[in-house]
């Protein structure tokens, strides 16, 4: 919409880009129009829809000498594919170009003549063997479609058959870039992607496995880990991660290294890359906070919303990565640890596995990508797709080893949530992404403790409340226990329980404050915010009941009489005359009003007296956040 061209059967005058564009018919006798769209030629051939000539199969359009002077008729050249050129057109009909490989190997000529199996723009000898016919379909459960996909249709059975066939290694990783944008779903269907890819990975067992990984077949690209009951677990907890992590000392080592291998989806290999450079974040963020997140024990989460439209413009063609830790050996060689994926859209067998929290029905995966919308493209992929599939949540899980005193963790961990989106108004349509990354570690025997501590010091709170009670009781001179003396008591167990809650929120404060600070080599590790809801709970209650107990001295204060009783004897006599009588008689002088109204005010002036002192505080805080 940006600038205009000249209608079928016209032919630029000039041109000035944009707007301004003047065209001219062309005459009856060479109503063709040159491909550049300057002239007018005749086409023997006929005309394509916008008015250019058109040639059959196989040959290739010529419309100037080799000079560059323009012929006053189109030629349509055909390419020769006898043995001594073996040429044919190219996908865009300009040029004659050496034939495809495989129509050579099969049929020793440019055309795959049957019995021969022409799939994906290659050709492949009919033969018992072959992995069976794939199924060119893509499930979205959250919305409950499944279309054909176009790129599933053009590119999956060739990928198959040439993986098989050649160990072509880009065709495998191809044939595996489609099972992950089918969820790695290992169905009870065969014939699907990831049906493919099992076939020729259980039938290429021969050809032997890289690094000794049983699950990494040679010329394969490494998407699972393998279907074991408990072999998560294994993975994630059996070996530690071969190397440690301080904080002070001449080991210092704080940094994690990700890196990422990526493929497009025709399954060439792009580049590594690092982490750092933000390649897994949708959302636009600042270097400086991402490159903080792979600083060992820096919790990082970041989230925002995206437009549909702009997912479109910037991951039109989908990148797959498979992510490796970086470190050190002991024998100062470089070496990459391999992180698995835990997908939480995968299905197999037809249920979800990975949503639950027991590892051991985990099904790790290796390969993941951020945006896919190639494979939601039905009939025609130069056609906009009908769904995407989008990495909303991603989050690199870093768990450290219990009881650790040498900075030693497990395998990282990345976990990934795909979310499917119809596309109906892509301006208007938003979706909500998330990275993070989390450091964690088993928080269980603290809680035990604190469970503990809360258990001894509660039932201490019980006792000392009972004592209360007990006082309260004998002031008001009564033995009977009552309703009355019932509430009394949980009324002050109320306000004893909330400060062993206090001292407890305090301590562990403290605990976590001190060791996480003070520590060399990596043993202690802040909480997550799920790890604090119990932290949380402590301090919620703490709060709850001493307001209750605040409420409860409030109201005594507020309902209590308060008597002042002057036992000061009068020091003088005054004289008064006695009425009737005409006399004067001695009598006691009173105690002046003004010593009431003394009493009165300093019994005002000791309620409001601070029980703090300030500059005490100020330095002691100072002293501990400064110098402890």
């Amino acid at each position: 919409g940006s600038s205009c061209v000249c209608e079928p059967g016209y032919r630029m005058v000039s041109s000035n880009g944009g707007f301004s564009v003047t065209c001219e018919k062309c005459p009856e006798n060479m109503s063709g129009v040159t491909q550049d769209g300057w002239n007018c030629i005749t086409c023997p051939k006929g005309l394509t829809s916008k008015g250019n000539c058109k040639c059959p199969n196989n040959e290739v359009l010529v419309e100037r000498s080799i000079d560059g002077v323009l012929l006053n008729e189109a030629l349509c050249i055909h390419c020769n594919g006898s043995e001594q050129s073996f040429s044919a057109s190219d996908a865009s009909g300009s040029r004659c170009v050496r034939c495809e490989k495989t129509f050579i190997q099969v049929s020793k000529s440019c055309d795959c003549i049957s019995p021969n199996i022409l799939t994906g723009g290659l050709c492949f000898l009919s033969r018992e063997g072959l992995p069976p016919k794939g199924v060119a379909t893509v499930r979205f459960a959250q919305l409950g479609i499944t279309l054909t996909s176009a790129w599933f249709l053009k590119n999956l059975q060739s990928s198959a058959f040439a993986c098989w066939l050649y160990s072509n290694l880009t065709a495998c990783q191809a044939l595996g870039n489609m099972c992950v944008m089918n969820m790695n779903s290992l169905s009870s269907s065969s014939t699907d992607a990831c049906g493919l890819f099992q076939y020729i990975f259980v039938s290429t067992a021969r050809v032997g496995i890289v690094h000794s990984i049983p699950y990494w077949r040679h010329n394969l690209p490494w998407l699972y880990y393998g279907d074991q009951p408990g072999l998560a677990s294994q993975v994630l907890e059996k070996n530690h991660f071969p190397t440690t992590f301080s904080f002070k000392g001449t080991d210092k080592d704080v940094k994690l290294q990700f890196i990422a291998a990526s493929f497009d989806a025709a399954g060439n290999f792009l580049k590594w890359q690092s982490l750092e450079g933000g390649i897994l974040q949708l959302c636009p963020d600042t270097q400086t906070k991402l490159n903080a997140a792979f600083v060992f024990g820096t919790t990082y989460q970041q989230s925002c919303k995206i437009a549909v439209s702009k997912i479109l413009l910037d991951f039109a063609n989908p990148v797959f990565y498979d992510l490796f830790l970086e470190y050190n050996g002991g024998n100062g060689q470089q070496h990459l640890w391999a992180v698995p994926v835990i997908n939480l859209n995968l299905q197999y067998k037809e249920k979800f596995v990975n949503q639950g929290g027991n590892m051991n029905n985990w099904l790790l995966t290796r390969r993941f990508f951020l945006v896919d919308a190639l494979s939601g493209k039905e009939n025609d992929l130069g056609k906009p797709p009908r769904v995407i599939r989008i990495a909303s949540k991603i989050t690199i899980s870093i768990r450290l080893v219990s009881h650790t005193q040498r900075g030693t963790i497990y395998p990282p961990l990345i976990n990934v949530a795909y979310t499917d989106v119809l596309i109906q108004n892509p301006e208007t349509q938003s979706v909500t992404v998330s990275f993070a990354v989390s450091y964690e570690m088993n928080q269980s025997e603290a809680q035990i403790q604190t469970d503990i501590a809360l258990g001894v010091l509660g039932g201490l709170a019980v006792l000392w409340s009972l004592l209360k009670t007990a006082g309260w009781k004998r002031r008001t001179g009564s033995s009977i226990i009552d309703l009355q003396t019932v509430f009394k008591f949980l009324l002050f167990y109320a306000g004893d329980l909330a400060n062993v809650f206090f001292i407890i929120t305090v301590g562990t404060g403290i605990y976590w404050l001190v060791f996480f600070k003070a520590q060399q080599f990596v043993s202690v590790l802040l909480p997550l915010p799920s790890q604090e809801e119990d932290f949380v709970t402590y301090i919620a209650c703490g709060f709850s009941l001493k307001a209750l107990q605040f409420l409860h001295l409030l109201v005594s204060q507020l309902t209590i009489d308060i008597f002042f009783i002057d036992w000061e004897r009068p020091k003088g006599k005054v004289l008064k005359a006695v009425e009737g009588e005409g006399v004067i008689k001695s009598a006691a002088a009173p105690v002046s009003i003004w010593r009431t109204y003394f009493i009165a005010n300093e019994w005002n002036e000791i309620q409001t007296v601070r029980k703090i002192n300030p500059l005490f505080q100020v330095l002691a805080v100072l002293f501990f956040l400064e110098v402890i």
